[in-house]
């Protein structure tokens, strides 16, 4: 009942709440990639929005949580605690005072640029790389945000624009002006194509003189499931983070109308070396991907991996992102998972 509200609220105010929530940007554009063809931006608001709940319907849980952010609208702002990341509200001024100077850098792929936020630790001793991946929502302020504060926590925090090639004109997530363009662009991205994209910005970083030689991956939704992914394409990856994100499988969709089975983890993960904690919501709040945590855990423990899965009662998908949702549970959530996220990232990079 919650989600069908949701939803309704979004058909009623859709245009608006997408430029509400829109990424905050004005940061100088990445060189434009004229070789790569654009996806098709002519879809109207709510277009976007029937798209969104087919392909939800269908089993992608990147449309559902597009929906469920969309939906939720302009939050306040978290109190400020800089032990924590900034949440989507409070990140622009967090940025803007923060003693670390982040930078774009241009991360050549396959001979083309892909900007990339590249922040450092304070000092000048050596520091382990974690490559921070974006939501659904591309390279946004709050992604930019979560990168200075694991900076801030010791690590060489590389965030790279994966859009780049999807946005307009081959752009990347600078080139489009809203969240709805944003997630069509996303969506379009193909598995072999996000593993090139991420191993490029890992090997950047592991090339920086300050690199310790270790690497993680960190990632939330989208990002979340592609960290796990990346686990398994990346066999030199040390560790990695999954923020509400699946493991992979290889099972099909179900059909439209048709109810999920019982999640099937793809045997690729067979191929994981690092060690991977992951964090969620609570079932009830979140069943798209806690449904998928019990037979991911029974799967890596069959194969002898490290997997430590946290569910934490009473929070939403994207509890780090939207920190003063859910009566306190996102921020009691929040205050829990980052603490072991910073710890696991340090027990194994260190």
């Amino acid at each position: 009942m919650v989600r069908l509200i949701k939803i309704a609220l979004f058909v009623a105010v859709i245009t608006g709440v997408v430029m509400l929530v829109a990424n905050r940007r004005g940061h100088a554009a990445s060189p434009e990639t004229k070789t790569q063809t654009a996806p098709a931006m002519s879809m109207t608001a709510a277009e976007h929005l029937e798209h969104l709940k087919a392909m939800s319907a269908a089993g992608d849980i990147h449309a559902g949580h597009a929906l469920d952010e969309f939906a939720r609208g302009v939050a306040q702002a978290a109190p400020a605690n800089l032990k924590l990341p900034a949440d989507d509200m409070g990140v622009v001024a967090r940025l803007a005072s923060s003693p670390r100077k982040g930078e774009y850098v241009n991360v050549m792929v396959d001979g083309k640029p892909m900007r990339t936020w590249v922040v450092h630790p304070a000092g000048n001793g050596k520091a382990p790389v974690v490559v921070v991946i974006m939501e659904i929502f591309g390279l946004s302020d709050w992604i930019r945000g979560v990168a200075d504060q694991l900076a801030a926590e010791g690590f060489i925090a590389v965030a790279p624009d994966i859009v780049v090639g999807h946005g307009k004109d081959g752009g990347d997530t600078s080139s489009l002006s809203s969240n709805q363009e944003i997630t069509q662009a996303v969506l379009q991205l193909k598995p072999e194509e996000i593993t090139a994209k991420l191993k490029a910005a890992r090997e950047w970083g592991l090339k920086d003189p300050r690199s310790n030689g270790k690497s993680a991956s960190v990632g939330y939704c989208f990002g979340g499931a592609q960290s796990f992914a990346f686990a398994v394409a990346e066999p030199n990856l040390n560790a990695a983070v999954v923020y509400y994100g699946q493991a992979p499988t290889d099972a099909p969709a179900p059909a439209r109308g048709t109810p999920p089975g019982p999640y099937e983890v793809s045997d690729r993960v067979a191929n994981v070396k690092a060690p991977i904690i992951g964090f969620y919501g609570g079932l009830m709040q979140d069943a798209r991907i806690g449904n998928t945590v019990a037979p991911t855990e029974a799967k890596m423990k069959a194969l002898g991996k490290t997997y430590e899965p946290h569910m934490f009662d009473g929070a939403a998908h994207g509890f780090l992102r939207a920190q003063t949702g859910n009566d306190g549970a996102n921020m009691k959530a929040t205050e829990q998972a980052w603490p072991m996220t910073v710890a696991w990232l340090k027990k194994y990079t260190s």
